[in-house]
């Protein structure tokens, strides 16, 4: 029997992609479920005919610290609890520092940095209280700065020091804090990701057809709430990726420029060594 029964799941960001699988996957353990996005109409549609009592939705921008405030105080309200919170919401970004405006990354860091911490700020007393588990969705790019995508790596590893952080101060409290790295994950993230000016790209480089399924990733981040673990890198390129970036720096830099130079339009082109400027 999953230790998840009739516990209370807050995940931001649910209505598509691993949040949207997150949710079933802990429902299918028999969670009550909360669940926010901007879109409440989406979010909906998302999960036809499921129970009131079993999932809660709530029209939510993570970037704004009252929309978060209200959203756990109103499952808090529903449930009179919060056992886990998974941060999942976020943004991506694919552009050269120097072609992106500023507010892309400005964005990238009110959704996905400061959407954690405002969540978490609100549901930590319950969390607390209940010696619940607070989590993180971040990336390899939490780990090792990933070229065309400088505010979202920024975002991630703002992410993972203030987790960090914050686990080493609930140490002693029972209260259990952790980031999961899902790797690349067929999700709509890279399809909703900023240009350098703002706009959605629309569209994603990688096939997607090839990627970890969002259930699949789902399944493993719940897993490891279940195990109370404290760091998952889920897929064996980026634990390589990890572990040459922490031995080997400077072959990691050559690595990583070669690989996302490969991606079909790589803003990259530009600074080729071959490449005419």
């Amino acid at each position: 029997m999953s230790s998840l029964g009739n516990k209370v799941v807050v995940i931001t960001g649910a209505s598509s992609g691993i949040g949207h699988a997150l949710a079933l996957v802990a429902m299918s353990r028999a969670a009550k479920v909360a669940v926010c996005a901007r879109n409440i109409e989406k979010l909906k549609a998302a999960f036809p005919g499921v129970a009131d009592d079993k999932i809660y939705f709530e029209q939510t921008d993570v970037s704004k610290e009252e929309d978060c405030k209200l959203f756990i105080n109103n499952v808090i309200q529903k449930w009179g609890r919060v056992d886990v919170l998974i941060n999942n919401a976020g943004i991506s970004m694919r552009a050269l520092f120097e072609d992106t405006d500023v507010k892309v990354i400005k964005e990238l860091m009110d959704i996905n940095f400061w959407g954690t911490v405002y969540c978490t700020k609100y549901a930590l007393p319950s969390i607390r209280q209940n010696k619940g588990v607070v989590v993180g969705v971040s990336s390899i790019a939490g780990y090792r700065g990933l070229p065309g995508r400088t505010g979202y790596s920024a975002s991630k590893f703002a992410m993972q020091g203030f987790l960090e952080a914050l686990r080493t101060e609930l140490l002693h409290t029972g209260t259990h804090v952790m980031w999961v790295s899902p790797g690349f994950t067929a999700s709509n993230i890279r399809n909703v990701a900023r240009s350098a000016n703002g706009s959605i790209q629309g569209e994603t480089p990688l096939e997607e057809n090839k990627l970890m399924s969002a259930e699949e990733c789902a399944k493993i981040i719940l897993d490891g709430v279940e195990q109370r673990k404290r760091t998952i890198v889920i897929t064996g390129q980026g634990k390589l990726t990890v572990l040459i970036n922490k031995l080997f720096a400077g072959l990691a830099d050559k690595l990583v420029f070669k690989h996302f130079l490969k991606e079909p339009g790589s803003p990259l082109l530009r600074y080729h060594p071959d490449q005419k400027i």
